[in-house]
Parts: structure tokens; sequence; C-alpha cells
């Protein structure tokens, strides 16, 4: 008699976003400061919390980690877009030069 088919525990496979978020968080850093590093942090806490939660058997649970960490990957990226957008208008309007020489002025006058 051959033994009992039991169903698979996940539907398939979830995907936990990891690098997404860790990318994400790194450029959002560099071209936001820390405004578009904590929803960074936000994605990589909930997409470290997906294979936990495999691991324990919660796929409800590990379902909802993967949809959050990508909803906070989707917000990091779209910041580290306007980062750079905003830096890019910087550079072409010369705003940058601008702030270089207001700071320059405040360090003399120190």
């Amino acid at each position: 008699m051959p033994p009992p088919v039991t169903p698979s525990a996940a539907p398939g496979p979830v995907p936990n976003h990891l690098a997404w978020a860790i990318v994400s968080t790194v450029v959002a850093f560099c071209l936001c400061c820390v405004v578009g590093a904590i929803p960074g942090v936000v994605a990589i806490v909930y997409s470290a919390q997906v294979n936990k939660k495999l691991n324990l058997g919660d796929t409800q649970g590990a379902l909802q980690a993967s949809a959050n960490a990508k909803t906070w990957c989707w917000v990091t990226t779209g910041l580290a877009i306007f980062g750079l957008l905003l830096n890019v208008w910087g550079f072409m309007t010369g705003a940058n030069e601008q702030y270089m020489m207001m700071l320059q002025q405040m360090q003399a006058a120190q």
C-alpha cells in the first residue's frame, strides 16, 4: 500500500525580495540620504522574515511578509529614482555649484 500523499506546505516558491531590498536601500541611501534608507530597512526586515516563517510552516505569514517586502522595495526604489532625478536637476541647473559656494562662504566666515 503506497504512503498517503500530503499536500505541500507552500503553494509554490515564496520570493523574499532580499536582494532587491538591499540594493535599493544602498542606492536610495546614496541618492536620498536617510530618507531613502528608512523604508529600505523596513523592506529588509520583512524580507528576512519570509524564510523564517516558511521554515516554521507559516505559509500565510510568509506570503504576507513577502508582499510587505515587495511594497517597501517599491517605495525605496521610488525614493531612489526621485533622488536621482533631484541630483540630475541640481547638476543641470547649477544648484550644486551654488550650494558649494555657499558652504565655502560659511566656512570662510568662521
